[in-house]
């Protein structure tokens, strides 16, 4: 399904002449190598260009749309018009000259048989350089002495002749096309992406731009030991794709990839999302509802746009009508090596995914601190809540990456390792953030359990429900605000010391929190005493005559919620103040 979905939004690009034609592709380049009439090199010129990497400025190749590179294992096979130092001039930094002129002799052959007899200047330039070049004089012609050490660094090179780019020239972009399209040899079998009979690729071309990949690429589709193998075949013929669509998926992933303002990360996963009839409009609401990515619409406009669709509305968004029924697709990979992982594959609707987002947050939202500037919770900031920031690896588990956001895209339960993981971070740290809190509250209303009743889970404080582990939360936020007012400037509070252990089992804690709580409360003025008298009855004459001895998990959520209410409301107060 993904080779197909692919394959079509490749079809899609190339009608609409947004994307390169079969047989060609966008590689990057670092120089270029000018020739005359009798093929010498007569200067290198660097199409490098400055930019921003991290907080540095490094140089850049430059992309250009060229013939399609090969994929290249452990072999030697050249690439038209454009390769690295070995193939084009015969000569590396890796200490291997036979291997170079291997590679010079593979390139030269290629274009001779492509080029040779051409009635073209440029075509023959370039012969004439093949046939003249002495890879064993390189480092002696002057043309390379500005550039040699950077080009055997690494890095692509083309031609140019008569101030034009060779590739560009209308004859010989014919013969790279004729070259491209009779390469027929190689097994027959049904494609079993478009369902043709005919050649297909027994290796496919490299997936670049993938966080944590190799930077030369990864394969998406790839066999390379007998146990993956079935009846004999050999790498990809155990999964026949055709030429065609070997090339489309694999040209479509890479456009996607490369387009970085559409681009998401999840921890180690690489998230791309596209609509079936094309369109970038799609992607950037997409990414501004699920990950909270900048765009050019305030919060309330967004709301406003998200709503309509969700209503199966048409919106006109940056001058693009965007169509809630239009199939939409997303897509997380994952580096493995030289291969790729899929972590997720997803299909819905345009307007299907935001209604789950939209669930999503409604399920999220709780009363949020003044300090709080997200007005939603985009989900990197969630899996963030799980993840310890003192630790010199802050990424959330790839696994739970890819599960929470299966979930929310689905609208299907919250994984249980979400919990889990938020509930060991309030043990370690002794705080209930907005985010810890929010992801409680989703988290039962999504997954209810009987000892989490919906009275607790609610946006703000709930000041009469009745849940006893809701209201000990409540309490304890109280004897923590007791403390701090008869303690002005204390640097650790009762949260430090007791919240575990209160929120675990409050029976053997709260008796001792109450008796220190008398002691606090003698420091403060009768005003504040008797607000704080007040509270505590309430509160007292809400949780029956005992305490209970243990609060399973469930209960020790609603504990947190409580507790997290309870002190937001406090804040609340003092800000009308």
């Amino acid at each position: 399904m993904i080779l197909q979905a692919l394959t079509a939004y490749y079809k899609t690009l190339a009608d609409k002449g947004e994307i390169s034609p079969p047989g060609w592709g966008l590689v990057n380049v670092s120089f270029v190598l000018c020739i005359n009439d009798s093929g010498a090199l007569e200067r290198v010129i660097s199409v490098q260009s400055e930019q921003p990497r991290g907080k540095k400025m490094v140089l850049a190749p430059k992309s250009i749309l060229l013939p399609a590179p090969v994929k290249r294992s452990s072999g030697v096979s050249a690439n038209f018009l454009c390769d690295n130092s070995s193939y084009l001039l015969g000569i590396d930094s890796k200490g291997k000259p036979e291997r170079a002129l291997e590679c010079f002799h593979a390139s030269k052959n290629l274009h001779l048989a492509l080029l040779e007899g051409m009635d073209s200047p440029a075509a023959c330039a370039v012969t004439s350089f093949f046939q003249t070049w002495q890879p064993e004089q390189a480092q002696n012609v002057p043309a390379l002495s500005d550039h040699l050490d950077e080009i055997l660094a690494g890095g692509n090179l083309i031609f140019r002749y008569g101030g034009q780019d060779v590739h560009c020239d209308p004859l010989i972009r014919q013969a790279w096309e004729n070259h491209y399209n009779t390469q027929t040899d190689g097994i027959q079998m049904v494609c079993l992406v478009t369902g043709a009979y005919g050649p297909v690729e027994p290796v496919h071309p490299s997936i670049k731009n993938v966080q944590g990949a190799q930077s030369s690429g990864a394969a998406l589709v790839s066999f390379n030991a007998p146990s993956f193998c079935s009846y004999g075949k050999e790498q990809n013929l155990n999964a026949p794709t055709s030429k065609y669509a070997a090339f489309a998926y694999t040209t479509a992933l890479n456009h996607l990839l490369a387009d970085r303002d559409h681009v998401y990360r999840m921890g180690d996963t690489t998230v791309v999302c596209w609509a079936r009839g094309g369109g970038s409009a799609y992607q950037a609401l997409f990414g501004g509802a699920c990950f909270g990515s900048p765009l050019s619409y305030t919060a309330n406009d967004l709301q406003s746009i998200v709503k309509k669709l969700c209503q199966g509305e048409s919106v006109l968004y940056d001058e693009t009508k965007l169509d809630p029924n239009m199939e939409f697709y997303v897509l997380g990979l994952a580096p493995n090596a030289a291969r790729l992982s899929v972590r997720f594959f997803l299909r819905n609707t345009f307007g299907g995914f935001l209604r789950h987002i939209q669930a999503h947050q409604q399920r999220l939202e709780i009363i949020r601190p003044a300090s709080d500037k997200f007005d939603a919770i985009p989900i990197w900031k969630l899996l963030d809540e799980t993840v310890n920031q003192n630790a010199r690896d802050k990424s959330p588990s790839p696994i739970l990456s890819g599960e929470v956001f299966r979930s929310v895209l689905t609208d299907t339960r919250y994984p249980a390792t979400l919990l889990n993981g938020v509930t060991l971070r309030i043990r370690a740290e002794h705080r209930v953030t907005r985010g810890r809190a929010a992801i409680v509250k989703a988290y039962y209303l999504q997954n209810p359990n009987s000892d989490v009743p919906k009275e607790v889970l609610t946006v703000s404080l709930n000041p009469d429900s009745t849940h006893i582990p809701y209201n000990l939360g409540r309490l304890f936020s109280v004897l923590e605000a007791i403390q701090s007012a008869a303690n002005p400037g204390i640097n650790a509070t009762i949260k430090d010391k007791y919240f575990n252990s209160a929120s675990a089992t409050p029976a053997h804690v709260f008796p001792v929190l109450l008796n220190l709580a008398q002691k606090h409360l003698k420091k403060l003025d009768g005003g504040l005493r008797t607000y704080y008298d007040k509270e505590l009855t309430q509160l007292m004459s809400k949780l029956g005559e005992a305490y209970p001895t243990r609060l399973n998990l469930p209960q020790q959520g609603a504990f947190q919620l409580g507790y997290y209410h309870q002190t937001q409301a406090r804040f609340e107060k003092k800000e009308e103040k």
